[in-house]
């Protein structure tokens, strides 16, 4: 069953790096538009060395695992030098395969808006199994380590610096769009990595907590819990019920609330996450 799942593990993982290479290759390289990452710095930097963009990035991968390890330590694990390496490699396949690969939208707007809607799709393939694909996300970490940044505004500062580096090789619209596009990126991915899964937290004080009770456990098929409570004004005891639902089940169980105490106390919380560790 290990080998099962670390085979399963091993393909998604592969499969989140293929996806963001490819929106690389495809959208942002044709577009020349520098969303902030480290294929996009290669880009830049792609106009002063004579080298593939692949291989400057895989050379900066490489420079940064080696710098990442000396300043921050082994927090690299092996899924994180694998994606570094790898996505180069595909990046560098695509480059043999289609060579002088011209813009399929011909716009720079709608290749930025393709490549953050695919890339994001990847990415989060990726974080979903604890893996990245290097290059910032290793800077972010020095960054954190030695300026006591938080990992995220040191991620979007890298980000945004890297954008600003297009301004050396393009146009203002170019690095406009590349600002820009760092910026919303970052929106995509935190949906596509959040926004799916989202749970919501339902919390109910009502004279019928027993009736929706009931409902929650043998009509939504979910579990609850009922706490003793007082009232802070009046010292009124009372009892109150939590329940985590998905999207649907919090129509449901709030059209039920809704029509059995329209009177009801009802607060909702955003679930990103939840996590059960049973008993050893």
């Amino acid at each position: 069953m290990k080998l099962k799942n670390a085979i399963k593990e091993f393909s998604l993982i592969t499969l989140g790096t293929a996806i963001v290479a490819a929106a690389v290759f495809f959208f942002m390289m044709p577009s020349h538009v520098s969303v902030g990452s480290g294929a996009a710095l290669a880009m830049v930097l792609a106009n002063f060395i004579p080298l593939p963009v692949s291989a400057i990035t895989l050379i900066m991968n490489v420079f940064l695992l080696i710098i990442g390890f000396i300043l921050v330590g082994k927090e690299f694990g092996a899924k994180t030098i694998y994606c570094s390496v790898l996505m180069p490699i595909i990046m560098g396949v695509f480059e043999i395969i289609f060579p002088n690969f011209q813009s399929i939208t011909e716009d720079p707007l709608l290749d930025v808006i393709c490549y953050i809607l695919v890339v994001g799709v990847g990415l989060s393939i990726l974080f979903s199994h604890n893996a990245s694909s290097g290059g910032l996300d290793i800077v972010a970490k020095i960054m954190n380590k030695y300026l006591k940044m938080d990992i995220g505004k040191a991620m979007s500062s890298a980000g945004i610096a890297v954008a600003l580096t297009s301004a050396l090789c393009y146009d203002t619209k170019i690095v406009v769009l590349s600002v820009l596009g760092t910026y919303f990126g970052g929106m995509i991915v935190d949906h596509f990595i959040f926004g799916l899964n989202i749970k919501r937290r339902v919390c109910v004080i009502s004279e019928h907590l027993d009736e929706i009770v009931e409902f929650v456990l043998h009509d939504l098929h979910s579990g609850a819990t009922i706490s003793d409570i007082i009232g802070a004004y009046d010292k009124t005891p009372r009892r109150e019920v939590v329940v985590i639902v998905d999207k649907q089940e919090y129509r449901r169980l709030m059209e039920f609330v809704k029509n059995i105490d329209p009177k009801a106390f009802v607060t909702v919380y955003a679930v990103n996450e939840m996590r059960y560790t049973p008993k050893k």
